[in-house]
């Protein structure tokens, strides 16, 4: 074993330990579909100035998202409520009357100086004597009462806040404040007014108030000296705070004051919105498609499959630990997507044992360690340039999306960065220890990787000419696209409850009614899509999208066939949890990350390759929605997830072959790029097929298996994966010979051009590692 494997080991058991320790010590949250939660509603209230109406109820919304979910991994569910309404359903949530805290505190925050000892019970407020004064009579920290001057900050000054440990100061948890431009030099003029009295007198303190209370006065340094002021334009609170203080105080701060305050008025648990047996199902078909990948890899690649099945079981309890350790909400899509991850965390395994099989064919007496490790090196950059446009895009979704949009980009960057992982390290290291066992070596049907698969020795000897005329798949893929697009205007997109709102039932029955009964009975009167859970004591909560009168009735009489006399306890009309400004950053975040995905992709590649990924891209998506417009169903939050995952598995499809067009074309300068791309396609093909099949086999298995709650998302990612096939060699190839046509640009460098080395040190610095140079 070499050293650089060692290290690979040490590492892997590390890691997998720390991800055990924590899968078993740590409870992951799971989600209102699965476990049920708290379902808070909100009273928006008229200020003064403000009227609670239905935009400024919709802005207060999105706050309360913020800060709830700060992340956008928590999973809650925030739905408009007539015009001045919020329910909040909150899963998983242990405490609900500290939940209730959370949401309800206003976040007032402002800053004063302070004129001395107040002459009050520190326990009353006490306004000025002037009625329009905003002076007051406050405690502070210790209960000593402090007379307040007005304020001459407010919490809208603040750029960000973060809790902080200060080991250095010994101040324990803070809140780091940094203030805008124009606030920081207001905070510069207070504290430097502040400098002016002696130190120790109350005057040279400043208040920092939260919901009229404060909730720090430090005094101002004694080296800043009077009408200097601090400079530097941030400040930290202290106050003794535990860490969990500390950060609920930053993520108020942060989260901004409520543009009108809101008061509790109904709180109540709710039940899953998913039935025992549909969750068991969906948990089935799952287990049973990861099985039946593990076995078709291990079938394909023989003993290194089977590594390689061993280290993808490694990349779950990874990614999983991340997730739980983070505090993601496990939903069951959420479930299900993860399971699909490990189905295509497979590509990294499949692109490195395809190029050793190509080694293995073009030097039939190489050792196996040796083609391995070429394998390796030679397939790096493709997983690393793939890779890298999904982190890319994982990034731009977290840093300018909000609500699930946020969450994915976390979870989509946890899986990649634990793919490569478990790709590059535990893999490697396994096959490398593997490799070194001279029973491996000497027995070529046994590594899997010494023979040419199937798919390659039949692609060689038909040697099919697939871009002889290239533009005849483009007419093809233009058909398709009219083809969906005529789907989406004549039948149109079904917009889920999600995106348009829809109505809130709540219903009381003179007999007990399982709520898996009630979810049959309702869907077999023509509501399959409503979403029924238990609520209170008893009640029943229907939730489903635009319903006149006699759906409602309808709804009442197929509920009283099981419960009797049944009693419309709460009818509201509500709005879409997906809101205008959660859809707005949505799009704003996804045309960034294709726009940055599209330099990064010609820098890296050319620009004709980077139009092409993205036409490409684009062109899968319309197919999607097309298809889901001609089937009828409906475009959800679900939905949402599932293209978002066709997004980057096209991107990846589409540079891996590109990766591969431009090895062949700097190494053939001279033949045609037709012909470099048709042996492009033909020598990636078997890694697409591979890799398409590891996800398939668990997106049929969800699909058949696993009930109607994972239909559609099973189905949208089945289409996506063909259509993303298809695209990458049919649509992304004949698009960028068609504008190579056009461009002006030479060739790519040959391999090893460039660098000014004699012709026999270019050759050494190519030499395969385990080769010393020696030939008889």
């Amino acid at each position: 074993m070499t050293r650089a494997t060692a290290v690979r080991a040490v590492l892997a058991v590390a890691v997998l330990l720390a991800s055990v320790f924590i899968t078993l010590t740590m409870s992951p949250r799971l989600g209102l579909d699965l476990q049920g939660g708290t379902r808070i509603v909100l009273q928006a209230r008229d200020t003064a100035t403000v009227e609670a109406d239905r935009e400024t109820t919709d802005r207060t919304l999105e706050v309360l998202r913020q800060r709830i979910d700060s992340l956008g991994v928590s999973e809650p569910t925030l739905t408009r409520s007539g015009e001045d309404r919020i329910i909040v359903e909150l899963p998983d949530v242990q405490d609900p009357r500290q939940a209730a805290e959370v949401i309800g505190r206003t976040a007032q925050l402002t800053f004063h100086a302070v004129e001395g000892p107040g002459t009050d019970r520190p326990e009353e407020k006490t306004p000025d004597t002037d009625p329009d004064s905003d002076r007051l009579t406050l405690p502070d920290e210790q209960g000593r009462s402090l007379a307040l001057g007005e304020p001459r900050l407010s919490g809208a000054g603040v750029e960000d806040a973060k809790a902080a440990f200060d080991a250095q100061g010994g101040a324990g948890w803070t809140v780091s404040l940094e203030f805008r431009k124009g606030a920081g030099q207001d905070w510069k003029k207070l504290t430097g007014e502040a400098a002016c009295q002696p130190a120790g007198d109350d005057r040279r303190r400043v208040a920092i108030v939260l919901d009229e209370k404060v909730i720090s006065s430090p005094q101002v340094d004694p080296s800043v000296g009077c009408r200097a002021g601090l400079p530097s334009g941030a400040t930290q609170i202290t106050g003794s705070f535990s860490a969990d203080e500390a950060r609920d105080l930053a993520l108020l701060i942060k989260g901004g004051a409520l543009p009108v305050p809101v008061e509790i008025v109904e709180q109540r648990t709710v039940g899953p919105t998913l039935g025992a047996a549909a969750i068991d199902a969906s948990a089935r078909a799952a287990l049973i498609g990861a099985a039946a990948t593990a076995l078709f890899i291990t079938v394909v690649y023989r003993l290194f499959g089977a590594l390689a099945a061993v280290a993808l079981g490694a990349y779950g309890v990874i990614s999983y630990a991340a997730l739980v350790a983070l505090g993601v909400t496990l939903t069951l899509p959420g479930l299900a997507g993860f399971v699909l991850a490990i189905g295509m965390a497979v590509d990294a395994n499949v692109l490195v044992f395809e190029r050793a099989r190509e080694e293995c064919a073009d030097r039939p007496t190489r050792s196996l360690r040796s083609a391995l490790t070429t394998g390796f090196q030679k397939a790096w950059s493709a997983v690393a340039d793939s890779n890298a446009t999904t982190l890319i895009a994982a990034g731009l979704l977290f840093f300018l999306g909000s609500g699930p949009v946020k969450g994915f980009g976390v979870t989509l960057a946890i899986g990649v960065v634990a793919s490569m992982f478990s790709a590059l390290v535990i893999a490697r290291a396994l096959t490398e220890i593997a490799a070194n066992s001279r029973f491996v070596s000497d027995y070529r049907g046994v590594n899997g990787i010494a023979r040419p698969g199937a798919v390659r020795t039949w692609l060689v000897r038909k040697d099919p000419k697939l871009f002889r005329k290239s533009a005849r798949w483009l007419v093809v893929s233009a058909a398709l696209v009219v083809v969906a697009v005529a789907g989406i205007v004549v039948r149109g997109v079904d917009l889920g409850v999600e995106f348009t709102g829809g109505r809130l039932v709540e219903y009381s029955t003179s007999r007990p009614v399982d709520v898996e009964t009630a979810r049959d009975r309702i869907a077999a009167a023509g509501f399959g899509d409503a979403e029924v859970t238990t609520a209170g004591d008893g009640d029943l909560s229907v939730r489903t999208g635009k319903l006149d009168n006699d759906g409602e009735h309808a709804l009442r009489a197929a509920l009283a066939e099981e419960g009797g006399e049944t009693t419309k306890v709460r009818d509201e009309l509500i709005g879409p949890s997906l809101g205008d400004e959660l859809r707005r950053n949505a799009l704003i975040a996804l045309g960034v990350a294709v726009a940055v995905q599209l330099a990064y992709l010609a820098v890296r590649f050319r620009w004709t390759f980077a139009v092409a990924s993205v036409v490409a891209m684009v062109h899968d998506v319309i197919l999607v929605v097309g298809a889901f417009a001609w089937l009828g169903r409906p475009v959800d939050g679900i939905f949402l997830a599932a293209l978002l995952t066709v997004i980057g598995y096209s991107v990846n499809d589409s540079v891996v072959v590109f990766d591969r067009v431009r090895e062949l074309w700097g190494a053939n300068r001279r033949t045609p790029l037709d012909t470099i791309a048709r042996r492009a396609v033909l020598q990636t093909v078997p890694r697409t097929v591979n890799t398409g099949m590891g996800a398939l086999f668990i997106l049929a298995a969800l699909a058949v298996l696993g009930g109607d709650s994972l239909a559609d998302f099973a189905l949208a990612l089945l289409i996506g994966i063909v259509v993303g096939t298809w695209s990458s060699v049919f649509t992304a190839v004949p698009g960028a010979l068609a504008l190579e046509r056009s461009a002006k640009a030479p060739p790519p460098p040959a391999p090893g051009k460039g660098t000014g080395a004699p012709r026999g040190k270019a050759r050494a610095a190519r030499r395969d590692p385990l080769d010393n140079g020696a030939r008889v």
